[in-house]
C-alpha cells in the first residue's frame, strides 16, 4: 500500500507542557485509521499539528511524502488534507448547497474584483462551485436536502453536510475529529456505514473518536495516545487487547467488536 500521511517523532510543546512528544504514524492508501486515547491525551492537538494549525515543535509531518511542517493550514488543505472539527462548523443561515459550495472555491480563480464586478471567471467559478457540489451531494446521498436551510437539519445530518464539504476539495485525506460526538446510536451506525462507504469508494480517512464501538467497527487501524505518547498502534484485535491501553483507557475490562 502507498503511503498517504506520515509523522516522523512529532512533538509539540507549549511551554513546558509536552501536548504531544515523540509521535510516530503512518496512514496509508485506503485505512481508515482511528486514534484514542482518555481525555487529555493529545489526540486533538496531533491532528492540529498534522492539518497545520499548530507546527511541530520536533520531528516532521509528511503528506505522500512531501513535507508539509511548515505549510499553512490552507496551504495543506490545497495539497490534499481536508479536516472536521469537533462542533459543527456550518454556516447555519446558508443552505446545504451553499455550505458544500464553500469547499469547491479551493479550486476557483476568482478574485475579489471578479466577484464585485461579476465577470466571465467569477460566472465560469460559479457554475464550477454549483455543478460539483451537486455532484458531492449526490455522491453522500444528500441531493434532497440540497435546498434546506443547515440549521434545519439533525445533527446526523449536518455532519456529513461537513464531511462533503471537506470532499468538495478533493482531499487524499480527510481528517475528522469526533464525527460521532453528540449522535445518538441509530446515527452513529447511520455514520459509521456511511464511512465505510466513503472508504469503499477509495476514500483514505484519519479520525478521532471517543465511541469505543464505532472506532472498532470502523477502523483497520488504530493508535492509542496516552498523556501524549503513543503507547499502542495496530489492528482493532491488537489494540483492545494491550495491557497499557486496558489499562489507560479501558480500565479493566475490554472492549470489542460487535
Amino acid at each position: 500500500m502507498s503511503e498517504i500521511l506520515r509523522t516522523d517523532c512529532v512533538s509539540r510543546y507549549f511551554g513546558g507542557l509536552k501536548a504531544v512528544n515523540n509521535v510516530s504514524m503512518t496512514v496509508n492508501a485506503g485505512d481508515i485509521f482511528g486514534i484514542i486515547g482518555p481525555n487529555g491525551a493529545g489526540k486533538t492537538t496531533f491532528f492540529n499539528v498534522c492539518s497545520g494549525i499548530y507546527r511541530p515543535t520536533e520531528g516532521k509531518v509528511f503528506l505522500c511524502g512531501k513535507d508539509i511542517s511548515n505549510l499553512r493550514p490552507d496551504r495543506i488543505s490545497r495539497v490534499g488534507i481536508a479536516r472536521t472539527f469537533q462542533s459543527t462548523q456550518l454556516f447555519q443561515y446558508m443552505s446545504v448547497l451553499e455550505n458544500v459550495k464553500i469547499g469547491c472555491h479551493m479550486a476557483t480563480k476568482s478574485r475579489l474584483y471578479d466577484a464585485v464586478l461579476h465577470t466571465k471567471t467569477y460566472r465560469q467559478d460559479e457554475e464550477f462551485a454549483t455543478e460539483k457540489a451537486l455532484e458531492m451531494l449526490k455522491y453522500v446521498g444528500l441531493s434532497e436536502y440540497a435546498g434546506v436551510m443547515a440549521g434545519n437539519l439533525s445533527y446526523g445530518i449536518q455532519r456529513r453536510v461537513e464531511i462533503a464539504r471537506s470532499l468538495a476539495t478533493d482531499p487524499k485525506i480527510l481528517l475528522l475529529d469526533e464525527p460521532a460526538a453528540g449522535m445518538n446510536r441509530l446515527e452513529t451506525d447511520a455514520l459509521q456505514d456511511f464511512l465505510k462507504q466513503l472508504n469503499a469508494s477509495g476514500q483514505t480517512i484519519l479520525l478521532i473518536e471517543h465511541d469505543m464501538k464505532f472506532v472498532m467497527n470502523s477502523c483497520n487501524q488504530i493508535m492509542v495516545l496516552n498523556f501524549g505518547e503513543k503507547i499502542c498502534a495496530g489492528p482493532p484485535n491488537v489494540v483492545s487487547n494491550d495491557p497499557q491501553v486496558q489499562a489507560a483507557y479501558f480500565g479493566s475490562g475490554k472492549i470489542g467488536r460487535r
